[in-house]
């Protein structure tokens, strides 16, 4: 019988995500990722077979997961649109730096180089757009939002907002990006304070 694993793959791909936010997919190492998972670089190796393999694994883990930081808001929240802000808080939390954002930005240049990648990507962005259309549904049938709104729209420029403010904020450094973040999504739903 085989011994268990001390580290799952689960916690070895949440250490590949720091570490892409640490050195960049480029930079990274097997070594990198080990230090971050208190593993040996030999086992990501034996688990993933290459530096490619692991980060194909954690693109597949990526896409996956896309809507959780969502559901897990929606279970927080008591409507649609706070959810919607408390996703964005999470999102803003794994920004600190603007290199660190840099880093994360370098997975997109796999995504849209690497057919592999990209597929990955396509996956990860259907998700949260099949996500952000339901939190929307769910807002316009509550009425925080105006009967009637284009969903599918919406949902999309949610999600062009999120990723617009989070990369403002990281060419300016100004401001909080949680602070830019919520401004920018109460502008949108025309909740302007």
């Amino acid at each position: 019988m085989p011994r268990p694993r001390a580290t799952s793959d689960a916690e070895i791909l949440a250490a590949t995500g720091r570490a892409i936010g640490a050195h960049g997919p480029g930079r990274l190492t097997l070594a990198h990722v080990g230090a971050e998972a208190g593993v040996s670089p030999a086992t990501l190796l034996q688990r993933f077979g290459s530096k490619r393999g692991l980060l194909l694994a954690f693109a597949a883990d990526a896409a996956a997961h896309a809507a959780a930081p969502y559901r897990r808001a929606q279970t927080a929240c008591d409507s649609p649109l706070a959810a919607l802000h408390a996703a964005a808080d999470e999102f803003a939390r794994h920004m600190s730096t603007p290199e660190e954002m840099a880093n994360h930005l370098g997975m997109l240049q796999l995504d849209l180089s690497d057919a592999e990648f990209r597929l990955h990507a396509a996956a990860h962005t259907h998700a949260v757009d099949a996500v952000l259309r339901e939190l929307l549904a769910d807002a316009v049938a509550g009425g925080e939002l105006p009967s009637g709104a284009d969903v599918a729209r919406l949902a999309r420029a949610v999600k062009i907002t999120t990723d617009g403010s989070l990369l403002r904020w990281a060419l300016t450094g100004e401001g909080d990006p949680a602070d830019l973040l919520h401004d920018d999504l109460d502008h949108l739903f025309g909740r302007t304070s």
